[in-house]
């Protein structure tokens, strides 16, 4: 987990850094995609409407962020108050850090003489694919350190976040309201919350283990299909 949480950091700040200083060759790219997609947009109202209802309501932040206090609820009321704590933190960081990079870059949005969709705030990253990485991501690492091996139903779910998360970003791209770039941006720094959060929730509880022998509660729960990965 912790060369995934450095990988991503390091992308992101390579990407942050070409976005920053408008290096040609990705803002290129980011036209030609965009537009390519745009003509379709334009091309296909039935299916440009689709993507709205996905992006605007089903993976829009605001419905991801719900998901992640109903979890938080859940594990505050079952005890699991640090992990709880945990979850709402790390949710709470990569919106603080999300917008304040927006600001920071202030990069425009796509624009267009006949927009199919709109948004408002600065560009990178996208707050739409982060959110969904860091919601998916946390909720994944949750489930996972409770999963049962005769429970089915884990494959299903990591497809669900898989397709929620490539999918939303997809959206953003097809509706012209983002760039490429910004996507990828907010996948990346989404991940590395994600992850950074499992590192050091994890190197929390191992402490807890050394302090307290024999203690039961989250000290264990770095267990599971996701606390497994290295």
């Amino acid at each position: 987990m912790r060369s995934s949480a450095v990988v991503s950091g390091v992308l992101f700040v390579l990407l942050l850094v070409l976005v920053a200083t408008g290096w040609a060759p990705l803002l290129s790219f980011d036209r030609w995609v965009v537009e390519a997609l745009h003509r379709d947009a334009l091309a296909e109202p039935g299916l440009t409407q689709v993507h709205r209802v996905l992006s605007d309501w089903i993976w829009d932040p605001w419905t991801m962020r719900a998901l992640a206090a109903a979890a938080v609820v859940l594990l505050w009321r079952g005890r699991e108050r640090r992990l709880a704590l945990w979850v709402a933190g790390t949710s709470l960081i990569a919106v603080v850090l999300q917008q304040g990079i927006k600001s920071l870059v202030g990069r425009e949005r796509p624009q267009w003489e006949d927009p199919v969709d709109s948004a408002r705030f600065a560009a990178f990253p996208s707050g739409h694919a982060m959110t969904a990485t860091v919601t998916c991501g946390l909720l994944l690492w949750v489930l996972a350190m409770r999963w049962r091996p005769e429970w089915r139903g884990w494959g299903t779910l990591t497809t669900v976040a898989l397709v929620s998360v490539l999918g939303v970003g997809w959206t953003r791209i097809y509706l012209g309201v983002h760039w490429p770039s910004d996507v990828l941006g907010g996948w990346l720094l989404g991940w590395c919350c994600v992850a950074t959060a499992v590192l050091t929730y994890r190197r929390g509880a191992r402490r807890g283990s050394r302090t307290a022998p024999g203690a039961t509660g989250d000290g264990g729960d770095s267990g599971g299909r996701m606390g497994e990965a290295g």
